[in-house]
């Protein structure tokens, strides 16, 4: 396939001339580094080519500045509008796979890429999978493949028609929202979805999915009135990426199968994908019994993200616990394990990268939706799973305190558990003899000869540093010159120095 037209050189030279943008940052995935030197060219001579038709008609016009981001602090599917503000970028342009989650304050146009597929091997597939099930059928795809789909459609209605089948099969294709995402167009709609700039969709489309229509992913669509999700199987075209994982958690009560396009075979066995939702309902269950709470930021441009903290925050706090905000970038078992203290991390990031396989980590990460289940006294999971974190903000607000008297029974202590509001007792009272009551009882031991009732204490990260036996070097303060160095064993492991003198 043309180099130009799998990187859209021509589509993305005019959005950038018609705007007027003359900073403009690249966004590169690892995977696609490697092609960002050709593409910056291309665009320079695309550019170049309608800058001197403008200046030829009306007079001279700005030079436009490309720069080449890499490396996001953050998940690549996300705009990284923190790298673009170093540069002052007017735009972001993003290219590979993305989950479209709006932007906060820079505009970004998205370029999905063309990753190859047979369109007559995936057609047939389809057919002969809808001629063997009786439910209408709802395709998803990766993004990478949103050329191909208008092919693919075209093919199956052609191979339908010739079939003598008395009943065609029902097959409904989702569309792309959109490959444009302006914040300052939220007259249009809330979500900052500006009218697409290519052959993707069209503002009307987005407007009306926004209301009534599905969405995940970049994919929207809309179902007759009186069906539900339920009522359909789904066949998802693509990777097993975290795109497909992200489908597979929200809609866990259809029948999914995946067409791969590198091996052009239908995958039926999600075995695999199905034990992740057993595995998030098990850390959900773990993250009840936790005293303190660290809240990962996960990104710093995906519009509501402030919000979803502040209402973690408030959630965590009036379950009786403490919270913490961390901001590191991408998270890691090395990097969570310099905070021993949190108990369980709540990881608000888009619906793509939230979902963390944490059984390296030394505490569990969960997401928000996670987090509004173990946190809320009372709720029960109902099957039900969201990913998106900007659907659950102001969903389940928080009235008054979750928390009740009446002890809550732990499947991972498999013994009640009473929980204790420190926060509780120190607005009650005034003053640091008020903290000091407070900590004292929220630090009492329970009765030694009790083994079906545990006391559940309420630590701080500095209480918690307190009671650890490393605290780091022991640095004198009223001594200024350097201490002396402590030398340990010398010499091979095999056999030391002083091993060796004592033989």
């Amino acid at each position: 396939m043309d180099f130009k037209e799998v990187y859209e050189i021509d589509h993305t030279a005019a959005f950038i001339h018609n705007n007027g943008f003359t900073s403009v940052a690249l966004q590169f995935p690892d995977e696609l580094l490697k092609d960002s030197v050709r593409v910056v060219s291309n665009l320079r001579e695309k550019l170049q080519l309608l800058r001197e038709s403008v200046t030829e008609q009306n007079g001279d016009s700005k030079e436009v500045r490309l720069f080449v981001m890499a490396d996001t602090t953050y998940g690549s599917c996300c705009v990284d509008e923190v790298g673009a503000s170093h540069i002052d970028a007017d735009c972001v342009i993003h290219y590979g796979h993305t989950c479209l989650s709006p932007t906060s304050t820079v505009p970004a146009f998205f370029v999905f890429g063309k990753a190859s597929i047979s369109i007559s091997s995936c057609a047939k597939s389809l057919s002969d999978y809808a001629l063997t099930n009786s439910k209408p059928i709802m395709v998803l795809y990766g993004l990478e493949y949103a050329y191909a789909i208008p092919h693919v459609r075209e093919e199956l209605v052609s191979s339908m028609s010739m079939q003598a089948a008395p009943k065609h099969p029902d097959i409904h294709f989702a569309d792309v929202i959109c490959s444009v995402i302006n914040p300052s167009d939220n007259k249009k709609n809330p979500d900052g979805l500006a009218g697409p700039f290519g052959e993707y969709s069209s503002i009307d489309d987005v407007g009306a999915a926004a209301g009534t229509g599905h969405r995940i992913g970049g994919l929207m669509w809309e179902l007759p009135n009186g069906h539900r999700m339920d009522d359909y199987l789904l066949v998802w075209i693509g990777a097993d990426n975290s795109a497909f994982a992200n489908v597979v958690m929200t809609f866990n009560d259809c029948e999914i199968v995946r067409y791969d396009a590198k091996e052009n075979r239908l995958v039926t066995d999600l075995s695999q994908q199905r034990r992740i939702l057993k595995r998030r309902y098990y850390l959900v269950e773990k993250a009840k019994d936790a005293n303190i709470v660290g809240i990962l930021v996960g990104t710093l441009g995906v519009a509501g993200y402030l919000d979803m903290i502040h209402q973690m925050k408030d959630l965590i706090t009036s379950a009786g616990k403490k919270a913490y905000t961390l901001v590191m970038g991408r998270p890691n078992p090395a990097k969570l394990a310099n905070f021993p203290e949190c108990d369980v991390f709540i990881y608000v990031s888009c619906a793509q990268t939230s979902l963390l396989d944490s059984k390296e980590f030394l505490a569990p990460v969960i997401t928000p939706f996670e987090a509004m289940v173990a946190f809320s006294r009372g709720s029960q999971w109902t099957g039900a799973y969201v990913m998106e974190f900007r659907d659950l903000i102001n969903l389940s607000p928080v009235e008054g305190k979750n928390k009740s008297e009446e002890a809550r029974f732990s499947f991972m202590q498999g013994r009640y558990v009473e929980g204790f509001d420190l926060q509780e007792n120190i607005e009650e009272e005034d003053g640091a003899l008020a903290l000091a009551n407070a900590t004292e009882k929220a630090l009492q031991l329970h009765d030694a000869n009790s083994t079906s009732l545990i006391k559940r204490t309420i630590q701080s990260g500095a209480q918690y540093f307190a009671n650890r036996s490393y605290q780091g070097l022991d640095m004198h303060i009223d001594n200024a010159t350097p201490e002396p160095y402590l030398i340990g064993r010398t010499g091979k492991a095999s056999g030391y120095e002083h091993e060796k003198n004592q033989a």
